[in-house]
C-alpha cells in the first residue's frame, strides 16, 4: 500500500529538517557579538595584551610607525568592555600603509569574524584578507569602492550597514589563490556576511588594489602579480576613529573552490 503524501506533510518535513540543521550548528553563525567558532583563535579580545601578543605593524614601504603599537585601547562606546582605535598618529591625513597593523600569524584559507565601529561620518579603514585583498570599511560610500565592497570588484551592500555609532560585523570565509607549477591557476575566492546578511558569495578576487602601500603584491604588475605567499589579517589606519573588537580566525584547508557557508 502506498501512503498519500500531502503538500502539508512535505512542508512539515522540510521545516523539521531545517530545525535539525540549525540545532546541529550547520546554519551559519554570523553577526555582531557572536562567539568564536569551535577551533578558532581569538586575535583581539579588547585587551592591550592580546593586541601586542598577536599583532605588529605591517612593514610596508610607507611604514612610519614604530613598536609598541600606538593604536589606543579605548572604552567600548556601546557595550561594556574595550576596543582598539585605528587612529594611529602616524597615519594622520589618510596615509594608509604608514601604521597598519597585521597579525603575526599568516594564513592561506580561513574563516574570519571582525567587528568595527565608525565614530564619525566619513570614517575610513579597511579589512585586508591575507594582507592583500581589501574588504572596505568606509562610511558614506556605496560605490564599488565603498562600504563592504570587495574593493573595486563588487557592489557595496550598503543596505546592510548599521551606520555611524553602531557596531558592525564581517563574517568571512576566504580561500587563497592556488598555483600550479609556480603559476597562478585559481584566483582567491571569498564569501562575506555583513551584519548577518550574506552579501558576497564565492566572489573571485582579481587583484590587489592601491599600489605597493596597500599590501602584499600591491606593487607587482599593477597588483595583478599575485604570489604564493600566505599573509596575515591586516587592519588599516587612515587617520580616522574607527574601532575594532571581537576578532577571531579559524584556519581552514578548502580543497574545493567553494567558500559559501
Amino acid at each position: 500500500m502506498i501512503a498519500k503524501f500531502s503538500l502539508k506533510s512535505a512542508q512539515w518535513v522540510v521545516a523539521l529538517l531545517c530545525t535539525l540543521l540549525i540545532i546541529n550548528g550547520i546554519k551559519a553563525q554570523v553577526g555582531v557579538g557572536i562567539k568564536p567558532a569551535k577551533g578558532a583563535k581569538v586575535y583581539f579580545n579588547g585587551s592591550r595584551k592580546s593586541l601586542d601578543k598577536n599583532w605588529t605593524y605591517w612593514n610596508g614601504p610607507r611604514l612610519a610607525a614604530s613598536l609598541p603599537i600606538k593604536w589606543a585601547i579605548v572604552n567600548d562606546p556601546v557595550d561594556n568592555g574595550t576596543a582598539m582605535n585605528s587612529n594611529d598618529p602616524a597615519a594622520a591625513g589618510g596615509k594608509y600603509g604608514s601604521a597598519d597593523v597585521v597579525t603575526k600569524q599568516a594564513f592561506r584559507d580561513f574563516r574570519l569574524h571582525v567587528e568595527f565601529f565608525i565614530s564619525e561620518k566619513g570614517g575610513n579603514s579597511g579589512v585586508y584578507l591575507q594582507n592583500r585583498y581589501e574588504i572596505q570599511v568606509l562610511d558614506g560610500d556605496s560605490t564599488s569602492h565603498g562600504m563592504a565592497a570587495v574593493i573595486n570588484e563588487s557592489k557595496s551592500p550598503y543596505y546592510a550597514y548599521n551606520g555611524v555609532g553602531k557596531w558592525n560585523a564581517y563574517d568571512i570565509t576566504f580561500r587563497a589563490a592556488r598555483f600550479t607549477d609556480g603559476k597562478l591557476s585559481e584566483k582567491a575566492l571569498v564569501t562575506v556576511y555583513f551584519n548577518g546578511k550574506k552579501v558576497h558569495v564565492n566572489q573571485r578576487i582579481q587583484q590587489v588594489w592601491g599600489g605597493p602601500n596597500s599590501g602584499i603584491d600591491g606593487g607587482n604588475d599593477g597588483g595583478k602579480g599575485i604570489t604564493d605567499i600566505p599573509g596575515g589579517l591586516k587592519l588599516q589606519a587612515e587617520g580616522h576613529n574607527v574601532l575594532y573588537r571581537n576578532i577571531w580566525i579559524k584556519a581552514l584547508d578548502l580543497k574545493e573552490a567553494n567558500t559559501d557557508f
